[in-house]
Protein backbone atom coordinates (compact mmCIF):
# COMPACT_ATOMS: atom_id res chain seq x y z
CA UNK A 1 0.00 0.00 0.00
CA UNK A 2 1.82 3.35 -1.16
CA UNK A 3 1.04 6.95 0.10
CA UNK A 4 1.61 10.05 -1.32
CA UNK A 5 5.46 11.28 -0.12
CA UNK A 6 6.42 14.78 1.12
CA UNK A 7 8.45 14.63 -2.29
CA UNK A 8 6.08 13.85 -4.85
CA UNK A 9 3.22 16.39 -3.59
CA UNK A 10 6.16 19.02 -3.81
CA UNK A 11 7.32 18.13 -7.00
CA UNK A 12 2.88 18.19 -8.70
CA UNK A 13 1.95 21.33 -6.63
CA UNK A 14 3.11 23.87 -8.57
CA UNK A 15 1.36 21.93 -11.53
CA UNK A 16 -2.02 21.23 -9.24
CA UNK A 17 -1.57 25.43 -8.37
CA UNK A 18 -1.38 27.06 -11.54
CA UNK A 19 -4.14 24.24 -12.98
CA UNK A 20 -6.49 25.60 -10.17
CA UNK A 21 -5.54 29.02 -10.95
CA UNK A 22 -6.66 28.93 -14.23
CA UNK A 23 -10.23 26.75 -13.44
CA UNK A 24 -10.90 29.48 -10.89
CA UNK A 25 -9.20 32.64 -11.97
CA UNK A 26 -8.60 33.67 -7.93
CA UNK A 27 -5.64 33.21 -6.27
CA UNK A 28 -7.30 32.85 -2.74
CA UNK A 29 -9.82 30.80 -4.28
CA UNK A 30 -7.36 28.21 -6.28
CA UNK A 31 -5.21 27.41 -2.83
CA UNK A 32 -8.39 26.16 -1.14
CA UNK A 33 -8.77 23.94 -4.35
CA UNK A 34 -5.86 22.95 -3.94
CA UNK A 35 -5.65 21.83 -0.41
CA UNK A 36 -8.85 20.47 -0.82
CA UNK A 37 -7.07 18.64 -3.56
CA UNK A 38 -4.70 17.20 -1.55
CA UNK A 39 -6.78 16.67 1.68
CA UNK A 40 -8.64 14.01 -0.45
CA UNK A 41 -5.85 12.40 -2.24
CA UNK A 42 -4.08 11.56 1.11
CA UNK A 43 -6.84 9.93 2.08
CA UNK A 44 -7.45 7.63 -0.78
CA UNK A 45 -4.84 5.38 -2.51
CA UNK A 46 -2.61 6.74 -5.06
CA UNK A 47 -2.00 4.73 -8.27
CA UNK A 48 0.67 2.37 -7.76
CA UNK A 49 1.94 3.21 -11.25
CA UNK A 50 4.38 5.69 -12.44
CA UNK A 51 4.78 9.43 -11.60
CA UNK A 52 2.84 10.69 -14.71
CA UNK A 53 0.02 8.25 -13.63
CA UNK A 54 0.07 10.17 -9.67
CA UNK A 55 0.11 13.30 -11.16
CA UNK A 56 -2.65 12.43 -13.87
CA UNK A 57 -4.78 10.60 -10.71
CA UNK A 58 -4.37 14.40 -8.63
CA UNK A 59 -5.35 16.57 -11.28
CA UNK A 60 -8.39 14.34 -12.03
CA UNK A 61 -9.22 14.88 -8.02
CA UNK A 62 -8.76 18.30 -8.19
CA UNK A 63 -10.50 18.97 -11.46
CA UNK A 64 -13.71 17.29 -10.35
CA UNK A 65 -13.32 19.40 -6.53
CA UNK A 66 -13.59 22.06 -8.76
CA UNK A 67 -16.70 20.52 -10.21
CA UNK A 68 -18.23 19.73 -7.45
CA UNK A 69 -17.71 23.37 -5.77
CA UNK A 70 -19.09 24.86 -9.06
CA UNK A 71 -22.51 22.67 -8.88
CA UNK A 72 -22.75 23.74 -5.15
CA UNK A 73 -22.07 27.43 -6.17
CA UNK A 74 -24.97 27.59 -8.49
CA UNK A 75 -27.26 25.64 -6.60
CA UNK A 76 -26.79 28.29 -3.74
CA UNK A 77 -26.97 31.17 -5.80
CA UNK A 78 -30.19 29.75 -7.18
CA UNK A 79 -31.27 29.49 -3.90
CA UNK A 80 -29.96 33.10 -2.74
CA UNK A 81 -31.99 34.24 -6.10
CA UNK A 82 -34.76 32.46 -5.74
CA UNK A 83 -34.81 34.01 -1.28
CA UNK A 84 -33.48 37.43 -2.11
CA UNK A 85 -35.31 37.93 -5.44
CA UNK A 86 -31.90 39.33 -6.89
CA UNK A 87 -30.20 37.95 -10.06
CA UNK A 88 -26.80 38.84 -9.62
CA UNK A 89 -26.21 39.05 -5.38
CA UNK A 90 -23.83 41.97 -4.27
CA UNK A 91 -20.67 39.82 -2.25
CA UNK A 92 -21.27 43.09 0.48
CA UNK A 93 -21.11 41.26 3.76
CA UNK A 94 -24.49 42.52 4.76
CA UNK A 95 -25.83 40.46 1.94
CA UNK A 96 -24.05 37.63 2.34
CA UNK A 97 -25.46 37.30 6.01
CA UNK A 98 -28.94 38.39 5.00
CA UNK A 99 -28.45 35.47 2.39
CA UNK A 100 -27.12 32.95 4.98
CA UNK A 101 -29.81 33.47 7.68
CA UNK A 102 -32.03 32.77 4.86
CA UNK A 103 -30.56 30.02 3.95
CA UNK A 104 -30.55 29.11 7.76
CA UNK A 105 -34.81 29.44 8.17
CA UNK A 106 -35.12 27.86 4.72
CA UNK A 107 -33.28 24.95 6.33
CA UNK A 108 -35.53 25.00 9.46
CA UNK A 109 -38.71 24.05 7.70
CA UNK A 110 -40.08 21.01 7.80
CA UNK A 111 -38.69 18.49 5.21
CA UNK A 112 -41.72 18.53 2.93
CA UNK A 113 -41.99 21.92 2.59
CA UNK A 114 -38.47 22.69 1.90
CA UNK A 115 -39.16 19.81 -0.84
CA UNK A 116 -42.34 21.26 -2.28
CA UNK A 117 -40.53 25.34 -1.79
CA UNK A 118 -37.36 23.83 -3.91
CA UNK A 119 -39.32 21.66 -6.32
CA UNK A 120 -41.66 24.56 -7.60
CA UNK A 121 -39.81 27.61 -7.15
CA UNK A 122 -36.05 26.62 -8.10
CA UNK A 123 -36.58 23.85 -10.53
CA UNK A 124 -39.77 25.27 -12.21
CA UNK A 125 -41.89 21.82 -12.03
CA UNK A 126 -45.21 22.22 -12.18
CA UNK A 127 -47.81 21.30 -9.45
CA UNK A 128 -48.72 18.19 -11.43
CA UNK A 129 -45.16 17.31 -11.71
CA UNK A 130 -44.28 17.81 -8.02
CA UNK A 131 -47.75 15.78 -6.89
CA UNK A 132 -46.71 12.56 -9.55
CA UNK A 133 -43.01 13.26 -7.90
CA UNK A 134 -43.74 12.89 -4.23
CA UNK A 135 -46.60 11.04 -4.73
CA UNK A 136 -49.47 13.49 -3.28
CA UNK A 137 -52.55 14.75 -4.13
CA UNK A 138 -51.94 18.15 -6.51
CA UNK A 139 -54.69 19.97 -3.99
CA UNK A 140 -51.74 18.79 -1.19
CA UNK A 141 -48.95 20.08 -2.91
CA UNK A 142 -50.54 23.77 -3.43
CA UNK A 143 -51.77 23.99 0.50
CA UNK A 144 -48.00 22.57 1.79
CA UNK A 145 -46.48 25.08 -0.99
CA UNK A 146 -48.63 27.88 0.64
CA UNK A 147 -48.13 26.99 4.16
CA UNK A 148 -44.09 26.48 3.54
CA UNK A 149 -43.91 30.46 2.39
CA UNK A 150 -46.07 31.81 5.01
CA UNK A 151 -44.03 29.57 7.51
CA UNK A 152 -40.45 30.97 5.59
CA UNK A 153 -42.04 34.79 5.82
CA UNK A 154 -43.12 34.41 9.35
CA UNK A 155 -39.49 33.07 10.36
CA UNK A 156 -37.58 35.97 8.08
CA UNK A 157 -39.86 38.38 9.87
CA UNK A 158 -38.73 36.86 12.94
CA UNK A 159 -42.62 36.20 13.50
CA UNK A 160 -42.60 32.97 13.38
CA UNK A 161 -45.19 30.49 14.88
CA UNK A 162 -45.45 26.50 15.71
CA UNK A 163 -46.59 24.73 12.91
CA UNK A 164 -50.54 24.33 14.00
CA UNK A 165 -51.43 20.77 15.28
CA UNK A 166 -53.09 18.30 13.19
CA UNK A 167 -56.26 16.65 13.90
CA UNK A 168 -56.03 12.95 13.72
CA UNK A 169 -59.10 10.75 12.54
Amino acid sequence: MSQLTDGEIRQVMPHLQRFALWLTRNPHSAEDLVQSCLTKALTRQPPNEDAHSLRAWLFTILYRQFIDGERRRKRYMKLLTFFTGEETLGYSTESLAIADDTLAQFATLPTDYRAILLLVSVEGLSYKEVAETLDIPPGTVMSRLSRARKLLHEKLEGKATPLPLRRLK
